[in-house]
């Protein structure tokens, strides 16, 4: 008698924080579905008021990829991310706000880097990308965070505080992350270049939003990021233990364990 079939595992887990995006997530997660790689889709709704959860649900009931957890209460990007981390199934895993500043069609760029240079880290870079500006104090502010980062690190980064940081799944796992907030993004530079790693950087594209339409982060994020770089520079950093994976819960095709492919060159931007 055969042994039973084992799940296939996606190339992509992408994370999708979510808090009072409603006019924004779906079209978001209609985008992210539309990318053709292997993935996984796991939206945490971090304590929405606004129906954007009750949205996704009712999304997520029509679409088996994507998956949903909740937060009773908002706790922060950082708390999404990390409630999101025991339940990925893929080889890469990438973080992708809701709030259309960044197109997922970008997703096979970051990919096609990351196999063709063994990367475990690449960052998709506005700057290099040469990014919109929506305010002026927001785009000095995050140039000021990467110089630092830049030279307490060792290395030269454009865009410390992009979204689109893709990790190679187990290094994302042993990361011992801490932030609830927004600090997230500065902690996991940190904490990879403390455990030796190089990030890689790719131009992306990007289409800034104003804060009429709901932008959220504030200049006392751009404070904790220069503090949480500071901190992790000089504390002592040891990766997690490893952790078992998730089980994944879907099979492909033939009913035989799958194996993620790469996306073909030519499907991105």
């Amino acid at each position: 008698m055969d042994s039973p079939a084992r799940p296939q595992a996606p190339l992509l887990s992408v994370i999708v924080p979510l808090y009072n995006e409603a006019a924004t997530v779906l079209p978001t997660l209609g985008r992210l579905l539309a990318v053709p790689v292997p993935k996984q889709v796991i939206v945490v709704d971090d304590g929405s008021t606004d129906g954007s959860g009750d949205l996704v649900r009712d999304f997520a009931s029509e679409h088996p990829e994507v998956e949903v957890l909740s937060h009773e209460t908002n706790r922060g990007k950082g708390a999404a991310i990390k409630s999101a981390i025991p339940h990925l199934r893929g080889r890469y895993t990438i973080i992708q706000d809701a709030d259309l500043e960044y197109d997922p069609r970008e997703f096979p760029k970051l990919l096609e880097a990351a196999r063709q240079h063994g990367a475990r880290v690449v960052y998709g870079s506005r700057i290099l990308g040469g990014r919109l500006i929506s305010y002026r104090r927001y785009y000095w502010g995050g140039r000021l965070v990467s110089l630092v980062a830049s030279i307490l690190y060792g290395q030269r980064i454009s865009d410390e505080s992009t979204c689109y940081k893709l990790f190679e799944t187990s290094l994302l796992r042993a990361l011992p992350l801490g932030e609830e907030r927004f600090g997230f993004c500065a902690e996991a530079t940190a904490l990879v270049r403390r455990l030796g790693h190089r990030i890689l950087e790719v131009p992306i594209a990007y289409n800034p939003r104003s804060m009429e339409e709901g932008k959220k982060i504030r200049w006392i994020d751009g404070l904790r990021a220069l503090w949480v770089l500071l901190k992790y520079r000089f504390a002592r950093v040891r990766p997690k233990a490893p952790s078992a994976a998730a089980t994944p819960s879907r099979l492909d095709g033939s009913g035989r364990e799958g194996q993620a492919q790469w996306p073909r060159k030519g499907t991105g931007n």
